[in-house]
Formats: structure tokens, sequence, C-alpha cells
């Protein structure tokens, strides 16, 4: 049996778990962020362009690479490109361009380890592909 992976679902995969982590970790609920005196002073009116809300919205806006929250009419201003075009392009650019940092000599120490030890339980002991 045969297994296949999807390198766009696991783009938007990611995406969602980060979002998940973003709403799980939650904000401050304090007098600064509640805000209630822009709120009082508004009133009926617009606080969403207050500049505290202004200062401070992006601290809590959760952002998106891959899932879209574009209106239907900008989206298809932006190339109508769905989670599964997205999510590939994505991919493409982490493959082609992440600079993963190196590990440190014990981590390389601990792989050759798990490495050998796996070599040993295997029977495969020294074998170079």
């Amino acid at each position: 049996m045969g297994m296949t992976f999807d390198l766009a679902q696991l783009m938007i995969d990611a995406e969602i778990f980060r979002l998940v982590l973003h709403t799980i970790n939650g904000f401050e609920i304090n007098e600064e962020t509640l805000c209630m005196d822009i709120i009082k002073q508004a009133k009926w009116g617009n606080y969403i362009s207050n500049r505290h809300t202004m200062d401070n919205y992006s601290k809590y806006l959760s952002t998106t690479q891959i899932l879209s929250r574009q209106n239907r009419m900008h989206w298809v201003r932006s190339g109508s490109k769905d989670a599964a075009e997205l999510g590939y392009e994505k991919a493409i650019e982490l493959i082609e361009n992440h600079k993963p940092d190196p590990l440190t000599d014990e981590q390389a120490a601990y792989v050759r380890k798990v490495v050998e030890d796996a070599e040993k339980e295997y029977g495969v002991e020294g074998y170079q592909a």
C-alpha cells in the first residue's frame, strides 16, 4: 500500500496550526487593552479608527499567507488563487530559499548516536548510501 503526501496540504495545515496556537495563547485583558474610555468617548461613533486601536490591534490580529480573508472582489482582483495554489507556492518558496540554522555540536552528536543505534539494531552498521 502506497502513501501520498501533498506539500500544499502541509503548508495549509501548518497555517491552520499556527492560527489555532494564536487563539489558544489568548491575549491579555486589562484596563489598557479593554480601552473602555475610548469606547465610551465614541459612544455610537467609530472607535476602530482611534489611534489606540490602530496602535494595538496588530498585536492580536492573526495573519495568514495562504488562507484568504479578502472579500471576493479583492480576491478576484489579486489573481483568484485558491489555498492549494498558494500552498504549493509557499512550499516551493521554502524548498528553494529556506536556510536552516546549522546543528550545534551537541545536536549533531545526538543525531549521529541515534543513527548509530539504529544501524546496530537493524544490522546495517557502517552502511554508506
